[in-house]
């Protein structure tokens, strides 16, 4: 990536607990590139965030989503089903975020077309790193769309 700058990228965190939103946080501001990170605490917020409704009209398009499936008002499967059916929307990377390992929660989430799955680990300092690594990957590696 020699000659390219580093471009800032806009997520979206759909996350309940306030722990791991806080160590979310934490990882996002030791990264070197200061992306904007934007939080929602359940699965109906998310979709008013990505509709810009109510009190989301004005929120950003998110670069990347990270989803929680166990979230309240909308399970995180019914929002990721719904994001990747609509088709202004179904462009954005999906990281399910959760702490599930359960093995029908994974096949699930890929045949809703999820780009990633990752457990949550319990370990604080393993918390950050899987974060900046998911950071890392989405805004060095990874070549996403232009935003509209």
């Amino acid at each position: 990536m020699t000659g390219t700058a580093i471009q800032p990228i806009t997520v979206l965190l759909v996350e309940d607990d306030p722990g791991d939103e806080l160590m979310t946080r934490e990882a996002f501001e030791h990264n070197k590139v200061r992306n904007t990170l934007h939080v929602v605490r359940d699965g109906a917020e998310a979709l008013d965030f990505l509709y810009h409704r109510a009190e989301h009209a004005a929120a950003p398009r998110p670069d990347l989503i990270l989803l929680d499936l166990n979230l309240p008002k909308r399970d995180g499967r019914e929002v990721l089903q719904e994001i990747k059916s609509e088709p202004d929307l179904a462009a954005i990377p999906v990281v399910v975020l959760t702490t599930s390992s359960a093995e029908e929660d994974i096949l699930r989430s890929y045949s809703l077309h999820a780009n990633a799955y990752v457990t949550k680990p319990v370990d604080f300092d393993q918390f950050i790193n899987a974060i900046r690594q998911i950071d890392d990957f989405f805004v060095t590696v990874v070549r996403l769309p232009t935003r509209r």
